[in-house]
């Protein structure tokens, strides 16, 4: 377990640092969709290369898959889209911030609910408590 939670420590690590490179380059282009559209060919051709390394695994089932699941692909491109024009203006401390308090309620509501297959995890008053003392963090971050 403790290898998981430092590999997703590293990718929260890397969340910001994406912010700000694509906002740079959004910048550098002049338009922040061509920014989102290089990350994408980028992060296209890592996934290439992890899955000639890994095995293709079961890609045909892709005809099969229920449609929502392909839902993924669209949210990742709001997001790139939505910072790399928001960060420059905004600022990529308090778009990562609002991004991350959208993660603690909808990760809490995901597990309460198990939705999409996910491990149900129920609402306690204690998980609560700490999701609010996450989201007041965030919020003192921003007032700060």
């Amino acid at each position: 377990m403790s290898q998981y939670a430092l590999i997703m420590l590293a990718a929260g690590f890397c969340i910001p640092i994406l912010a700000a490179l694509n906002a740079a380059l959004g910048q550098h282009l002049g338009n922040p969709s061509a920014a989102a559209l290089v990350l994408f060919c980028v992060a296209l051709s890592c996934c290439i290369l992890a899955v000639l390394v890994t095995g293709a695994g079961n890609l045909a089932g892709i005809a099969a898959a229920p449609r929502h699941l392909l839902l993924g692909g669209a949210l990742v491109a709001f997001y790139i889209l939505s910072i790399t024009y928001i960060a420059p203006k905004f600022g990529v401390g308090n778009a990562v911030f609002f991004v991350l308090l959208g993660q603690l309620v909808s990760a809490a509501a995901i597990d309460h609910f198990g939705l999409f297959g996910a491990q149900v995890s129920p609402m306690s008053l204690t998980r609560s408590a700490g999701i609010a003392v996450m989201a007041l963090g965030v919020w003192i971050a921003q007032i700060a």
